[in-house]
C-alpha cells in the first residue's frame, strides 16, 4: 500500500488512464475488425478514415507503438484495394 499522498494520487489517476486507454484500444480493435469483414469497396472505403483516426490517436497517446499503427494502416489499405 502506498505511504504518501502523491502515490496515492498517482494510483488513482493510473487507473483513471488504464480504463480510458483500454477502452479506446478496444474500441479501436473492433473497428479494425469490421473493416477486415467487410465485402463491399464502398463502405470499406468510407468506415475507412475513421480507423486510421483513431490508429493515429492510440499512436500519439502511446497505448500502441506508432509502427503497429503504421503496420494496421498499411494492411488495411492494402486489404481495401484487394476489394471488388
Amino acid at each position: 500500500m502506498a505511504n504518501h499522498k502523491s502515490s496515492i494520487k498517482r494510483i488513482r489517476s493510473n487507473d483513471k488512464k488504464r480504463l480510458r486507454n483500454k477502452y479506446y484500444h478496444k474500441t479501436t480493435r473492433n473497428a479494425v475488425r469490421k473493416l477486415r469483414a467487410m465485402t463491399s469497396k464502398k463502405d470499406a472505403l468510407a468506415l475507412f478514415p475513421a480507423v486510421i483516426s483513431m490508429l493515429d490517436k492510440l499512436a500519439k497517446n502511446d497505448v500502441i507503438h506508432a509502427n503497429k499503427s503504421a503496420n494496421l494502416k498499411s494492411s488495411l489499405a492494402l486489404h481495401i484495394n484487394s476489394l471488388n
